[in-house]
């Protein structure tokens, strides 16, 4: 399959592949760091995880900006990898405070900026070539698979550097322990006698002294994720050397000589900026007064501000590539603040109703060994019974037969109820982009075949549709569950709360099914809403489009803090709810322009 395409697109797969590890390492921890060290609500903790997600993408406009003035796209994504490399450092040094905590992230939000877009920009140039422009959908399925091919081993990486830390220290894990130890701490906690339990369950013994217990399980908590993100650093050090090595079968786009037009044109771009940051200030005003929320005014007022630039400084002939385009990333917004929200309310329902304890099957799933055992048979299978030379139907019956036994092996290893973190919750996502690119490739291939294979767009509007899919799923799972704001009432002046009862906990299986729709939504919307902006934007601003559409997901992504502010004020189906009605209405305005944005990619 990759003898169609050119050798550049390995090298943006692996340079991909380990800046995504240490960023979905970020992703699976960070709310629940900022929660375990610093004692930060629910609220609080989403209000920093959407910023920073808002910065990852919002600053990739300033990346494409640069790239595209400067045409060197290929420094811009090393200087990227740099200064992310740098943020992950920050964040992997134990006992800082909040101010320098935020500081890291921000530094690997700049640095990601400068990557991610024109990398993503750097990959469409080479599909540029018309020998290689058929299968440019393709590309962007076998590049988005190497994004979550590290992000499959993060999760896994990250829990258990944190657990080694533990044992370390005396304790095992329990994912709601440093939330009542803060409580404990600050006298808010109402159910001590479970809190006692708990502590003495991950100590080995009967704690005496509840206050130090408290400070040292948030301790050592909190500095388990700090190595976590180190081990993010030294995956980006892998990053560069693959880059810096390798970077040369990558596409260099050379400066386009400027002419008098030219000349006229950059004196109007000037005007164009200056009536964008002008619009962008007025819309963050307009929010700050209409919703009190200066953040987010600021967020919606830059992507007002962007679409006016772009409608400015494009010309006549331009212009109906650029409105197709913005009324796609208008969508994109609500899809990632509905999808995001796997690293944020998703987590915490992995963490607070989901079962702690799994069977022997369930927790083959849980554990690195057993999982890569387990995908090893099921390719096994698949090679034995759908591939027609004889060669590889012998390899897949002897990985189907070596790799069950070792599945069986772990399977038989495995206690009748084994603890599980939610952490790990985050793998099946990426688990399940690696395992569904090639079926889905395949599928759209025969399709294609058949000429019944649907357009960019409407795998864009289909993916929607399967995403609202996926929140029905997790919003049946919470029918009758205790909601958190049921667990929480006032005593003299002081807000208390109980944790969530343990007749309030789902199987897993309930999210890790929501987990693989959302997924089959993702492959429908995120590579091909990546080809389509490689495909639509207009020859000088590839990087600046692609700035938009990162920008568009840095918009929906700072929408994150609704889920996270309406975790304690409704019940649980009531949330998920929200996110359904976005997509579902997202879509009907993606079928409703469909012919415009058609005629755009021809």
């Amino acid at each position: 399959m990759l003898k169609e395409h050119p050798k550049g697109l390995l090298v943006a797969f692996f340079s991909n592949m380990g800046e995504r590890f240490g960023f979905y390492t970020m992703m699976a921890i960070l709310v629940l760091f900022l929660q375990a060290k610093y004692g930060l609500t629910e609220s609080q903790a989403g209000e920093y995880y959407s910023w920073f997600y808002f910065g990852i993408y919002a600053l990739a406009l300033i990346g494409g900006i640069l790239a595209d003035a400067t045409r060197k796209y290929k420094f811009v994504i090393l200087m990227g990898i740099v200064i992310m490399f740098a943020g992950y450092v920050v964040m992997a040094i134990p006992g800082n405070p909040l101010a320098i905590t935020l500081t890291g992230l921000f530094t690997i939000a700049l640095g990601n900026g400068l990557f991610k877009g024109n990398l993503q920009a750097v990959v469409g140039q080479m599909y540029d070539n018309p020998a290689y422009s058929k299968v440019r959908d393709t590309a962007f399925m076998i590049f988005y698979m190497g994004i979550n091919i590290g992000a499959f081993f993060a999760p896994f990486v990250a829990t258990g550097i944190r657990n080694w830390f533990l044992r370390t220290q005396g304790f095992e894990h329990d994912g709601s322990l440093p939330a009542m130890c803060h409580a404990y701490t600050n006298g808010t906690l109402e159910d001590v006698s479970k809190f006692q339990e708990l502590a003495n369950s991950v100590s080995g013994s009967v704690v005496s002294d509840l206050g130090a217990f408290a400070n040292d399980y948030i301790n050592a908590f909190a500095k388990g994720y700090n190595y976590a993100f180190g081990i993010a650093a030294i995956a980006m050090v892998i990053s560069l050397l693959v880059y810096i090595v390798f970077n040369k079968l990558l596409p260099s786009v050379e400066k386009v000589a400027k002419t008098d037009n030219d000349q006229g044109k950059a004196k109007t771009n000037i005007v164009s900026f200056l009536l964008a940051a002008g619009l962008m200030v007025t819309t963050s005003v307009i929010f700050y007064f209409v919703m009190d929320d200066v953040a987010l005014g600021a967020a919606v007022g830059l992507f007002v501000g962007f679409v006016a630039m772009m409608f400015q400084i494009s010309t006549k002939e331009e212009r109906p590539r650029v409105t197709s385009l913005i009324l796609v990333f208008f969508v994109v917004i609500f899809f990632w603040m509905s999808f995001h929200q796997n690293g944020l309310t998703l987590t915490f329902f992995a963490r607070d109703y989901t079962v702690k304890e799994v069977g022997p099957f369930t927790n083959i799933f849980f554990k690195l060994e057993s999982i890569l055992a387990f995908i090893g048979a099921v390719a096994g299978v698949i090679l034995l019974l759908f591939n027609k030379k004889n060669s590889n139907r012998l390899i897949g019956g002897a990985m189907t037969l070596v790799f069950g036994a070792l599945t069986w092996y772990f399977i038989s290893r495995s206690s009748a109820s084994n603890p599980i973190a939610p952490e790990v919750f985050q793998s099946f996502n990426p688990l399940f982009i690696v395992s569904l690119t090639f079926p889905v490739m395949a599928v759209f291939t025969w399709l294609q075949k058949k000429n019944m294979e649907p357009s960019t767009p409407k795998k864009i509007g289909i993916g929607m549709i399967i995403a609202a899919i996926g929140f029905v799923v997790i919003l049946v799972a919470s029918v009758g569950l205790v909601s958190p704001h049921e667990l929480q009432f006032v005593e003299n002046g002081v807000t208390k709360y109980n944790p969530v009862p343990d007749s309030s906990r789902v199987v897993p299986y309930w999210l890790i099914s929501s987990y693989l729709i959302l997924t089959i939504a993702e492959l429908f919307l995120s590579p091909m809403g990546l080809s389509f902006v490689s495909k639509v934007a207009p020859a000088r601003f590839q990087g600046l489009m692609q700035g938009g559409w990162l920008l568009a997901t840095a918009v929906g992504n700072k929408f994150l803090f609704v889920g996270s502010k309406f975790w304690g004020q409704l019940d649980l189906w009531q949330l998920w709810a929200i996110f359904i009605v976005c997509c579902i209405l997202s879509a009907v305005f993606i079928f409703s322009i469909m012919k415009r944005l058609e005629a755009a990619t021809k």
